[in-house]
């Protein structure tokens, strides 16, 4: 009888698969990469996310912080996209959220972001990926 476990899994629009030795991103820009452990490869995924999103976008931790945010989000500026008052409140959405669950939060009227709740690694617990539904200009 074989030992081996094959793992696939589906993440974030991406694909994880486990192999000789950890495990691979089929999305990854090097084919041959290999993750040590899945929760490295489920954060090379949550960046790629928020990277290719048109709108700014980021990874909020518990701690309040940005973890990764893109270049939109970094040419509005960190705390126009994610207001310091907000944050709390972001990162309690999040953990109200089942896998696969996104909610909208209102910043201002006009101002709405998307909010998934993410378990990517659980030494660290969940983050938040958040993404603006449209491009938010400096006032």
């Amino acid at each position: 009888m074989d030992s081996n476990t094959n793992v696939v899994c589906g993440f974030l629009g991406g694909t994880i698969l486990s192999v000789a030795g950890g495990y691979r991103v089929l999305q990854h820009p090097r084919p041959e990469r290999v993750f040590d452990r899945i929760a490295d490869a489920r954060w090379f995924l949550a960046v790629s996310f928020c990277d290719h999103c048109p709108t700014p976008a980021g990874i909020l931790n518990h701690e309040g912080r940005v973890s990764f945010q893109n270049e939109a989000s970094l040419n509005l500026g960190e705390t126009t996209f994610l207001p310091l008052e907000h944050r709390k409140a972001i990162f309690e959405t999040c953990l109200t959220l089942s896998p696969g669950e996104s909610t909208e939060y209102a910043l201002e009227r006009d101002r709405l972001l998307n909010i998934w709740g993410l378990e990517i690694d659980p030494r660290y617990g969940r983050v938040a990926i958040v993404q603006a539904q449209s491009s938010l200009m400096p006032t």
